[in-house]
Parts: structure tokens; sequence; C-alpha cells
């Protein structure tokens, strides 16, 4: 297949897919939930639509437009007409508070917002006197409240335009530089008050002339767009699949994907560690229900663990047993992907040793890449031509890397970003004098080049004694157990480490049926003795792979699941360890209220 040209800006990607001439570039879902296709044409025209109605409210280039939405047709139409006109897309996840959402639109300047159903907008409406909007565009369909422009009546007309072309707003959309602002994307915040990353159309253009070429996608390829796009990584591959002419399904809620699964039978699928987590939980689980459906994933995963290298290699492997347990058991497993999945990318956060063996035994290669906000996104990737299990990958061609003396990893290169919009003090703090990023994560290079992520500088742990423990693989080790949903260790400054355990509720509710303990009373259960003993073990199991001064120590199930809604993880499913923090202070303190007196490490 030929290489497609270089872009040069995210521009350039729109009239790739103007021209692609497909008549289903794109997939959605309508209120009867049967998948709707819109055509390369029928995009343009819309983006066309929608970017002659922003210059009509007297966008500019460079001013600012939010966008807060699910995963949806209209979220695309909007980047890529904002982007046309040369303003600056504001993505803003749809799951923050009306208050938080009214600080960044403020933040960023927007006059303009789009919000994707009745709820966005009321919420933004509640806060509106807190900012400096003058319209708000509603996509949802039917009645628009008052106050809001409906998105069908912008888009009017636009679809029986057929394959027309505007060359006026063509030579628009060509004008735009790489060196144009293209997007202002907020930080989640796991350690402190979220900041704007600028990303200019040159940043973004250069990681995607690099970050798929390893992968040969076409346009057989499909994908299914879940995680949300208000995060780089999600809106990375959906512009690597447009970039290659591959089909975009978009699933807004994700209690909908395993039917989009089956429906749309991806051939890429990428998720965050914990999609992939909670896969192997559900097998694991279900296989746990019944001794002889233990005893045969068990066998199939021993059979597999002998032939990673061959999965990893892109091997079918001969082997009569590993054929057998493909039948029995890794088919269903692929089957719950959609049965067509061909490459498995794992990004958003470290991916743990034992989730990628375990896939890996399975017949599945995850395909782990790193990289962040600030780096449009990839820094390093592992792909089919150069791959290290347990390593974040190899880098990219175009990223310069560096360890500093205390271990953090600083990056160079097209894709980093200029700076956080408005933070002069932050920019200083972040870039060195020869214009190094420091990235805040702690990593290592080995003698082949792979990079290695051990964990968030600052979210090191410093026992009393002086030790360093890195708290992610350690929580990844924990989270191998089918019981554990979420896990936070503690014990900075303190003499020994301890964790905090949010149970897998499914799992755990299963497993005190069967023994027993009937209480609908989470609180209860975390607390009865004989569910402390089964956590107790886990922690043991994990201690056991240790060094003496990482072990946990002590522990505590608490009785909340953690989620996203509830404020304790981001939208990329990473912890959010100032919240942790405080909200189970009082159970932090409990278990070092006799540290004076204990042995500690």
């Amino acid at each position: 297949m030929t290489q497609p040209t270089p872009l040069t800006t995210i521009n350039d990607l729109f009239h790739r897919i103007a021209d692609a001439a497909n008549p289903r570039a794109i997939l959605w879902q309508d209120e009867f939930a049967q998948w709707q296709p819109i055509s390369s044409d029928q995009f343009y025209q819309r983006v066309r639509a929608l970017a002659k109605a922003l210059l009509g409210w007297g966008a500019q280039k460079g001013d600012r437009i939010a966008l807060i939405s699910e995963n949806r047709w209209e979220w695309a139409v909007t980047d890529f007409a904002t982007l046309a006109i040369g303003a600056v897309n504001v993505p803003i996840y749809p799951t923050l508070t009306g208050d938080q959402i009214a600080v960044l639109v403020e933040d960023a300047g927007c006059r303009i917002a789009v919000v994707s159903t009745r709820q966005q907008f009321d919420k933004l409406s509640a806060v509106r006197e807190k900012t400096s909007l003058e319209r708000i565009l509603i996509m949802d369909s039917g009645a628009s409240p008052e106050g809001a422009i409906a998105f069908s009546e912008v888009l009017q007309g636009a679809d029986v335009l057929g394959s027309e072309r505007d060359p006026v707003f063509d030579a628009l959309v060509r004008s735009v530089k790489p060196e144009n602002l293209a997007t202002l994307i907020y930080t989640s915040g796991t350690t402190g008050e979220p900041k704007g990353v600028m990303l200019n159309h040159g940043n973004i253009a250069a990681n995607q002339n690099l970050a798929s070429a390893d992968f040969s996608f076409s346009p057989a390829d499909a994908c299914i767009s879940f995680l949300p796009l208000s995060h780089i990584t999600a809106r990375a591959l959906d512009y690597v699949m447009y970039t290659n002419g591959a089909q975009v399904a978009y699933c807004s809620q994700f209690d909908k994907l395993p039917q989009a699964m089956r429906e749309i039978r991806p051939t890429v699928f990428v998720g965050v560690p914990r999609v992939y987590e909670k896969i192997r939980q559900e097998v694991e689980r279900r296989a746990g229900l019944s001794p002889v459906k233990k005893r045969l994933l068990s066998w199939a995963l021993g059979v597999g663990s002998g032939h990673m290298d061959k999965v990893y290699a892109g091997c079918q492997p001969a082997s009569i047993l590993w054929k057998l347990a493909s039948k029995l058991v890794f088919g269903k497993v692929r089957e719950a992907f959609g049965g067509r999945v061909r490459i498995f990318v794992c990004g958003g956060a470290p991916l743990g040793i034992d989730t990628a063996k375990w896939f890996a035994s399975v017949g599945i290669a995850l395909w782990e890449g790193y990289g962040l906000t600030e780096t449009s996104p990839v820094i390093a990737l592992n792909t089919p031509l150069s791959q290290r299990m347990g390593a974040a990958g190899f880098p990219l061609p175009n990223v310069e890397l560096k360890i500093a003396e205390d271990g953090e990893l600083l990056v160079r290169g097209p894709a980093v970003f200029s700076g956080y919009w408005h933070k002069p003090s932050a920019n200083a703090e972040c870039f060195d004098a020869e214009g190094w990023f420091r990235t805040g994560d702690i990593g290592h290079l080995d003698v082949d080049g792979f990079l290695y992520i051990t964990d968030r500088k600052k979210e090191l742990l410093k026992t009393s004694g002086g030790k360093l423990v890195a708290p992610q693989p350690i929580e990844n080790k924990l989270k191998n157990s089918v019981l554990v949903a979420q896990a936070a260790l503690v014990g900075d400054k303190h003499k020994f480490v301890s964790a905090l355990i949010s149970p897998n509720f499914v799992a755990l509710e299963d497993w005190a049926r069967h023994h027993g303990i009937e209480t609908e009373d989470r609180a209860a259960l975390v607390s009865d003795s004989r569910v402390v003993a089964l956590y107790g073990e886990v922690v043991r199991e994990t201690n056991g792979s240790l060094a003496n001064f990482e072990t946990i120590k002590r522990f505590r199930v608490v009785a909340d699941e953690w989620s996203q809604d509830s404020g304790e993880l981001t939208p990329s499913m990473k912890l959010k360890r100032r919240v942790i923090t405080a909200r189970y202070g009082e159970v932090i303190d409990a278990l070092y209220v006799d540290e004076a007196t204990s042995r500690g490490e």
C-alpha cells in the first residue's frame, strides 16, 4: 500500500477524509440503535456548513470554541469545522460539573460552546454568567431549549450538496499553518489543578505521521471510538483511522460497547489498562463459578504461556494443544472483542506486566504505548516490528529522550507542546534551558533503547527510612486478583507501606454467597473477618514478589467502588491520589495510629 503524503496540519487530514469517496467513513447509532453511515461527501458538507455558521457568529482565527460531548459524529464535525477556520478546539469532559466546566470555559476565553445533550446545556446554562459565552449549540435533535441553537438547523441542506466543493472554503482550510494553535486540552489533574495544554497543528501532525507507521492500517479496518475524545489518546486514534481511510464507529455510552463490539466487529481496538483488566477479571470470575471451567482456564493459560513469543511475532502456534486451547478458551476471549480484532493497543496509563502476559497467553498481543497530552501524545510504542513486553515501547524516530539524574524522563521533538495556556510559572518549571520537557515520569532505557516507565515522579512514596516506593507496579499486581477493582498505596513519610483496596464487588459478592455471607450492606461485607482474611491472601501473594521495604504491611478494604463519577478516577481511569487520601484520611490515620511502637519495615 502506498504511504500517504505526510500531514503538515490536521486540516490536511480533513481534506484526506473528504477526498476518500468512502460511503461509510463514519458509523453512528440512531434512536432505534441502528447503525447509520456518513459518507466522505456528507462529512465534508457538514463540516463546511458548521464552519460557515461559526464564521457568521464572529468566530475568527485563534478563537477558542468549547466542545462538551460524548463520542458521536457531531464531535468530529465540530472538531474539524473549528480547525477549518483556524479556530481552537477546547474539548471538555462531559462528566465534569457545571462549575468545573465554567472554570475551563472562562479560562480559555470561549465565546461559543457546542454541547451534546439537553443535560449538558442545562448544566452550562446554570453557570453561564460565570463565563463569556455568547452562543451555545446543541447536538441533540428535537426542540431546542431557549437560548440554544440546534445543530440540525445549522446543517440543514448540507447533505444534498453531494460532491460539490467550495473553493473559497477549501482555501481557508489550507491557509492554516503548522504553527497555528489547534487545540487546548485541559489535563484531568491527578495531583493538581487542570492546566490547558497548547497543541498546534504541527505538533499533532508530526505525531500522526509516525505513530502508526509500523502498523498496516488500511481502508478495510474499523474501530469503535469509545474512549473519551476529550483525552488526546482517543482523539489521536480517530485521526489515525481517518488518515488510513478506515471506518470509525462512534459509541457514546460505555455500557453499549459490548453490543457495539458484536455488531461492528472492529479490527482495531484501543483501550486503557483498566478495560483490559476488567475483561480479564470477568473471564476469571465466570470461570471461577465452575470447578471444571476454572481448571480448563488454568490449563489453557499454562499452554498459552509457552507460546507468548510466537503471539507477539504474529505467528499462529503450530502446537496441537495450543489449537485446542484456542478453540475451547481463547476464541471466547477474542469473541468479547467482536472476534475480528487484529491489532490491540493499550495506552493512557501503564499496563501491568502480568496483564500483558495473561493476554499473550490467550493469544492476544497488547501493543503498549506511552505518551502524554503534552506530547500529542505518543512518545514510545511497541509495534509488530519492534516490541518488548513490559516496556512502554521504542521511541518514535522524531523524539529525543534523556534521563535526568533523579530518573525523570525528559523529551524533546516536534510533537512536544509549546506550553500551558496562561501559565508562565508552570512553563518555566516544566521546560529546562535547552528546551527539554520534564515529563514527571520516572523511567529508564534498556541497552536496546526500549523505554520503561516506573511511576509518576510526584507519586513516589518515600518511607521515613528513606526508601522510595513506586506505587503503580504494586497496585497493578494487586489488581491481578479478580477480587480487586482498584488499589491505592499509601505510606509517604511513614515507616511502612499500606494499601486501600476497592473491591470488584461482582466477584466479591459471588464469593460471599458461596461462603454463606448474606448481606447487602457493603460496609458490613468488607469488614467481615472472612472477607478480610480473603484479601489478606491477595496481599500476601502480592508481597511475595516484592522487596521487603515495598511490602504492604497493612491494608483496608473500603466499601466503595471507585469510579470517574464518584471522583476517585480520572476519565482515563488513573487514580486521583489527592482525592483518595483526603476522602480516606481517617482510614489512613488508623493504619498508622500505633506506628511509633510498630516494627515498621
